[in-house]
């Protein structure tokens, strides 16, 4: 393909991607396929000689279409949502042609400073404090990571690291592997699994705290463990605190947790992958309150602010902490600017070397958008859940399980777990919406979260006529085989 040839297909492609996205509520929401199913539609070994383009497109719809579960479905109402928008879209293809590895300043300025530019922009967006951000000579500064798991498996190794050094100053007698099993990092009993992930690769404890009844982890629970461990020996050294759980969109009390944290010597990480978008809004802000005295805070606009994925924002108050657990110089990476104190080199701020120029999605999607259609984004997603909200209420035989702050509603009918994953069964099978539950203690619930771009009130209402239906032919079936009982 010459570039007379990828100008005719990039049309064609750009052609198919709308079409695809505009009529993309014509398509069954979830596929009707079994695993395995792909392999037998293609060869078993890649092709010898050249295909023409057209070959490979018609197979697009053949074999690829009916195996996509279609997240950008405004029938689409589970997990959390996945952001895209046709500036993103249109910036992923520029990252793409120009095609840049940017894993020092050297190796594409533009890629490594606008990077630092847009965190400090979107910092700015959600009033992050002062010391988060780069500016022209600040110690802190933010990354693009590609998921908030390497965030909080960032943080940790760092906090690590961090704590090894400080432990071996004080008791110089102590190994570093006597230090390593003695740490422990410490999670909410709703924090996601990747936060236990990040501590099994990081090789530490990690130890569950206790929510309240509102699925929150206060600082009376975080310090009755905190006594329990030190007085056993043990050095508490991370705790991974969330601002919108993925089972039910909770948040932990910051702003008494924090204080514990810094007075402990405990990296205090915020992880809030899906409701750190929402802080854009004044009205949302206040969740944010006590960010003041964490170490290192995460969101992902790739969820809720229209940016495709991937693209997770991290920011540290102390920048060194990150480069000072991973910095590695071999001479094939250096360059003559990085002693000038002002350049960054984000290869020592994650795990992998090489990163894509994902700074333009931000920066198209801020620039065309600005704050207020963001803000009017997130507004609308609010308002929907809280109309589904309603009418769940409306509905006697329903109960909500969580409050609804942003754009997710726990909601079950009242009953036992089987009657409950009855119903998920039969709505996930008839396939005209798509859900995923939760266990909210030892109940088994139903997560209704607002998704789409283009999701609209006339889908939060169908959705709910039709659970209202299935619920409906369910209990008739149900009484009926518990009274032959």
């Amino acid at each position: 393909m010459d570039a007379a040839e990828f100008r005719k297909r990039g049309k064609e492609m750009v052609d198919y991607i709308a079409d695809y996205l505009e009529k993309i509520d014509e398509r069954q929401v979830f596929p009707d396929v079994e695993p395995g199913y792909l392999r037998p539609l293609i060869p078993d070994c890649a092709p010898q000689d050249p295909e023409s383009f057209e070959d490979v497109f018609k197979d697009i719809e053949k074999i690829i279409m009916p195996g996509v579960t279609h997240w950008h479905s405004p029938y689409f109402f589970a997990y959390f949502p996945a952001a895209s928008s046709f500036p993103a879209l249109l910036a992923d293809m520029l990252c793409g042609g120009i095609g840049c590895v940017g894993f020092s300043w050297a190796a594409s300025p533009a890629c490594t400073e606008m990077e630092t530019v847009m965190l400090d922009w979107l910092g700015k967006m959600i009033n992050l404090p002062e010391e988060f951000l780069a500016g022209k000579d600040g110690q802190g500064g933010g990354v693009i990571q590609g998921s908030a798991s390497e965030a909080t498996l960032i943080s940790l190794l760092a906090a690590r690291t961090k704590s090894i050094r400080r432990v071996q100053s004080e008791k110089p007698e102590l190994t570093e592997a006597d230090i390593m099993g003695r740490l422990v990092a410490y999670a909410s009993d709703q924090a996601h699994s990747s936060v236990e992930r990040a501590a099994l690769i990081g090789g530490v404890k990690i130890k569950n705290v206790s929510s309240d009844d509102t699925f929150s982890v206060c600082g009376s629970a975080l310090k009755k463990v905190l006594d329990e461990d030190k007085a056993s020996g043990l050095i508490p050294f991370f705790f991974c605190a969330t601002l919108g759980t993925t089972p039910c969109c909770s948040f932990d009390k910051l702003l008494e947790l924090g204080p514990i944290c810094n007075k402990e010597n405990i990296w205090m990480h915020i992880d809030a992958a899906y409701a750190g978008s929402a802080f854009i809004c004044p009205e949302f802000r206040h969740l944010l309150n006590g960010v003041e005295f964490a170490d290192s805070f995460n969101f992902n606009p790739h969820k809720w602010l229209l940016v495709n994925f991937d693209c997770s924002a991290m920011w540290v108050k102390k920048r060194s902490d990150l480069t000072g657990a991973f910095k590695l110089e071999p001479l094939y990476l250096q360059h003559h600017h990085q002693e000038s104190g002002l350049v960054t080199d984000y290869r020592h701020w994650q795990i992998p070397l090489g990163r894509r120029f994902r700074s333009l999605k931000l920066w198209f999607v801020l620039r065309m958008y600005g704050v207020t259609g963001l803000q009017e984004h997130i507004r609308k997603h609010v308002r929907l859940s809280h109309q589904f909200e309603h009418l769940v209420l409306q509905d006697e035989r329903f109960e909500i399980c969580a409050e609804v702050v942003l754009g997710l509603v726990c909601f079950r009918l009242k009953g036992s777990n089987e009657l409950n994953k009855a119903l998920l069964k039969s709505i996930n099978e008839a396939k005209k919406i798509h859900l995923v539950p939760c266990h909210l203690r030892e109940k088994f619930v139903l997560r209704f979260a607002i998704c789409s771009r283009t999701v609209e009130s006339t889908h939060i209402k169908f959705a709910w006529q039709h659970i209202s239906q299935l619920a409906t032919d369910l209990l008739k079936t149900w009484e009926q085989n518990h009274h032959q009982q």
